[in-house]
C-alpha cells in the first residue's frame, strides 16, 4: 500500500487550475512551486506541461511525501524537492544563468501562514523571480474585507480556531505586497468551491481582467 500523502482537494481543483496555468505558463520554462504540500499538483502539472522544469519546495517535513509522488511519476522535468520555509529562507535558485525563475505557483498557502510569513513570501519572491516572471496563487480570498461565501466564512472560523495566526486574506492587502515585489495583478479568475486564481506579472502594464 502506498504511503504517499493524499489530499482529495488536489484532484478536485487540478483541472481548473491547469486551465489557467496553460495560458500563463505557455512561454515559461522554470517554475518554482512554493508549498508543494503532498506533491500531487506538481506531478499533474509537470506531466501536462512537459516544457516546464517544475521545482517543488516546502518545509522539511513535507519533502519525503513530495518525493514519493515524484518517484512514482518518474517525470524528467521534476527535480528533487528543495527545502523552503518562507519565514526563514534561504530561497532556492533556478538552474538558469542568473539563478532566477520565470514563474511561480502556490496553492492553498497564504491562509495557512501567519501574516508575517505572507509578507516574507512576497519579499522572498522579489529576489528569485526574473524581470518578466509570472506568479500564480490559488486559494480563498476576501474582497474589501468581506467573505465571498458563507462557506468561506465558516472555513475562516475553522482556520482561526486551529491557529489564530492563519485566516483568509484580503486580495487588496495581498496585492499591495505583490506590488512591492514588482508584480502587477493581470488576472483574477473564479474557481470552484469559492476559490480564486490570482495571476501577477512583473513588468506588466495591462489592466486587470476579472473572471467571475
Amino acid at each position: 500500500m502506498s504511503t504517499r500523502p493524499y489530499a482529495p482537494a488536489c484532484d478536485r481543483n487540478r483541472d481548473p487550475i491547469l486551465a489557467v496555468l496553460r495560458r500563463h505558463f505557455a512561454d515559461r520554462r522554470h517554475v518554482l512551486e512554493v508549498g508543494s504540500g503532498t506533491g500531487q499538483h506538481a506531478v499533474y502539472f509537470a506531466a501536462a506541461m512537459p516544457w516546464l522544469r517544475w521545482q517543488c519546495s516546502d518545509r522539511d517535513d513535507a519533502l519525503p511525501g513530495i518525493q514519493g509522488w515524484l518517484d512514482e511519476a518518474a517525470l524528467p522535468n521534476t527535480p528533487p524537492p528543495v527545502s523552503l520555509d518562507v519565514a526563514s529562507g534561504p530561497w532556492p535558485r533556478a538552474v538558469t544563468s542568473d539563478g532566477r525563475f520565470d514563474a511561480m505557483f502556490s496553492a492553498n498557502t497564504l491562509h495557512i501562514m501567519g501574516w508575517p510569513e505572507v509578507e516574507r513570501f512576497f519579499a522572498g519572491l522579489d529576489g528569485v523571480l526574473s524581470a518578466e516572471a509570472v506568479a500564480v496563487v490559488y486559494g480563498p480570498f476576501n474582497y474589501g474585507g468581506q467573505y465571498t461565501s458563507e462557506s468561506n466564512r465558516e472555513f475562516d472560523g475553522w482556520l482561526k480556531a486551529r491557529d489564530p495566526r492563519s485566516g483568509i486574506r484580503d486580495v487588496e492587502q495581498v496585492d499591495a505586497l505583490a506590488r512591492r515585489a514588482g508584480l502587477r495583478l493581470i488576472e483574477d479568475v473564479a474557481m470552484p468551491a469559492n476559490n480564486r486564481c490570482l495571476v501577477w506579472r512583473r513588468g506588466a502594464d495591462a489592466a486587470l481582467t476579472r473572471q467571475d
